[in-house]
């Protein structure tokens, strides 16, 4: 009987040819949330998801649930922790969108020393008084970055290489400052802060990273620098920011992600003329799609073939390897006969 994946929703055609190719039946779901995935993921062996809620719950409630592969790289509504303790791999694409993110926030970065918004909405309303206002070269201005995992790294190579900006990360892993290819590492992020002509964040989602950039941290920004944001939303204090813009303390912003998901029509960043605002598109290319679609469907494969799995979240044990762990072999029996 072939293996059988939900399609929470819709996705690139490569990634989906991929699992037809191993003669798997593909399921398409109607909706990501809870109790939508109680009732289409129960006789699933796998499931490709974006914005799927795989909580506990759902994966205590089903049974045959061997792999949830995310079309994407943040796995903010998976529980992976329970995921993990019932045996089930959790994947996702993890080198799809790195680059185009990268591109996407120095693309960002040069809108906002350039004033490339300011100039096209004054031109197309007929205002040509914004010819008087002047922007700024890049060469030679500090960009601090948080976040130094793959993007944050390519983000500070392209920077200093291409644009030839003076880069300052910050690193928790380190204890003093470090020389590196693009510039400097340092575990003060305060420093990084308080430094940077243009900050850019790159961490993800979750409880320790949460308003990492609250009040006093947008304090320490220099009034003339640019934040720019490519990571999560929930990383800085939204309504801070607001005060803080607002106030003047601090030039302009450029956020392609937002506290809760997209802002609400009423929410004040919508409205600056200082604020470059995109609706969570940074990673959205054409080329990098594809490579999530065929990178998400390729986790499932691996995992349902018994093979070596290249973008696993989790770490699991092998349960045919290492039978002397209980919860490794519960898992296997709740696997292949569907104990539960």
């Amino acid at each position: 009987m072939a293996y059988q994946v939900l399609i929470t929703e819709k996705k690139k055609k490569k990634g989906l040819d991929f699992l037809r190719e191993q003669g798997y039946t593909l399921i398409t779901g109607t909706g990501p949330d809870e109790e939508t995935l109680l009732r289409e993921c129960r006789d699933c062996d796998g499931a490709l998801t974006r914005n799927g809620k795989f909580t506990q719950r759902v994966f205590e409630g089903c049974p045959k649930l061997k792999v949830v592969s995310m079309h994407g790289v943040g796995v903010d509504g998976i529980d992976v922790e329970a995921a993990t303790n019932l045996g089930i791999q959790i994947c996702n694409a993890a080198e799809s969108n790195q680059k185009s993110v990268a591109e996407y926030a120095v693309g960002l970065i040069l809108m906002l020393a350039k004033h490339s918004v300011v100039y096209n909405n004054g031109l197309k309303s007929g205002d040509m008084s914004v010819r008087n206002l002047y922007g700024n070269d890049v060469s030679g201005k500090t960009l601090g970055i948080i976040g130094m995992g793959n993007i944050g790294t390519q983000v500070a190579r392209m920077a200093c290489n291409g644009l030839g900006m003076k880069v300052i990360g910050y690193n928790r892993h380190i204890t003093k400052k470090q020389k590196a290819d693009f510039g400097y590492l340092t575990p003060d992020m305060d420093e990084v802060i308080s430094s940077a002509d243009f900050l850019s964040l790159h961490l993800p989602g979750n409880d320790k990273t949460r308003h990492t950039m609250d009040a006093r941290r947008l304090a320490l920004m220099k009034p003339s620098a640019f934040l720019i944001n490519t990571g999560r939303g929930e990383v800085i204090d939204e309504a801070a920011l607001i005060k803080t813009l607002q106030e003047g303390n601090l030039r302009g912003a450029a956020l392609d992600v937002f506290e809760g998901n997209l802002p609400k029509a009423d929410n004040p960043l919508l409205s600056m003329d200082n604020v470059i605002v995109t609706p969570h598109t940074a990673a959205f290319t054409t080329e990098a799609l594809e490579r999530m679609s065929y990178q998400a469907a390729l986790g499932i494969v691996e995992v349902l073939e018994h093979r070596p799995v290249t973008y696993a979240v989790n770490k699991m044990k092998d349960s045919f390897e290492e039978n002397k762990d209980i919860a490794a072999v519960m898992n296997f029996f709740r696997h292949e006969f569907n104990y539960n």
